[in-house]
């Protein structure tokens, strides 16, 4: 992965051996017209900016890659392990935005697929044989209910892909310096059967601190994909506050950044 910039948006791009893509990554917060505290592309329709600067800047990253804003797709994300898969064309996509889900699936050109994030893990998904794309939210929530290895699972089911034949990218998040979590979550991950001892280390009494993005990777592996076809970000986005946003960091004042795919036309 490697800083871009097309047109307004800068973006950390990521490369795809043989990508049916014509864009894939993740944004950063500049070159948006947010204002203080969420300068300034923040593209967050659940923050309490503007909803004007949100649609605007939602519309500068279409806009950038040759799109209209009705051809960006994010679901309404609730921290579960709902996918939305679209697998037919539709004139304006933008009723997508009211399901309910935390990943997204479809084989449908001239559509961008993406995932919103403040700290969470994005991570996008690509088969270039069966020309399939999806983008995965992944919170401690979604890790634990193993998200993205149900995304690789529906889109084998949905459209015949083939585990070992995919790639992933998994971007920005929140990384195990500054992650610290409680009792709950720690049960959640054993319930899962997920080995919580590889992701997390003991830093006081009942508390953790996670690496959300290796176990989102080790899930990936035990889902099928090769380890040289995952690709991980080892930005931190709560000590980058000067690249991305962050919850954890900034609490109600935090924008959202965005994980996002799109097949060629």
């Amino acid at each position: 992965m490697q800083m871009n910039r097309i047109d307004r948006i800068q973006y950390l791009a990521v490369d795809f051996a043989g990508s049916p893509c014509s864009s894939q990554g993740f944004t950063t917060r500049h070159e948006g017209v947010s204002r203080p505290p969420y300068n300034s592309l923040n593209l967050g329709l659940n923050t309490q900016d503007q909803q004007s600067n949100v649609e605007g800047n939602r519309s500068l990253l279409a806009r950038a890659f040759g799109l209209g804003q009705e051809a960006l797709v994010t679901p309404r994300q609730t921290h579960g392990v709902d996918i939305l898969v679209i697998n037919e064309p539709n004139e304006d996509y933008s009723h997508f935005l009211t399901v309910e889900g935390d990943a997204v699936i479809t084989n449908q050109p001239g559509v961008m697929i993406g995932v919103c994030v403040a700290d969470c893990v994005p991570i996008l998904l690509c088969d270039p044989e069966k020309r399939v794309i999806a983008a995965v939210h992944a919170g401690w929530k979604g890790t634990a209910g193993k998200l993205v290895a149900k995304a690789v699972a529906g889109m084998k089911a949905e459209f015949g892909c083939h585990p070992a034949g995919l790639q992933a990218a998994i971007g920005p998040c929140i990384q195990k310096c500054c992650y610290e979590v409680d009792a709950p979550v720690k049960q959640a991950f054993v319930q899962s059967g997920i080995a919580w001892d590889r992701f997390a280390q003991l830093s006081a009494e009942a508390r953790w601190q996670l690496d959300l993005a290796a176990a989102n990777r080790e899930l990936l592996l035990l889902a099928g994909l090769s380890p040289d076809a995952v690709q991980t970000s080892d930005q931190c986005v709560c000590c980058r506050s000067e690249l991305f946003f962050s919850y954890r960091r900034d609490q109600e004042e935090a924008g959202r950044q965005m994980g996002f795919i799109m097949l060629k036309a």
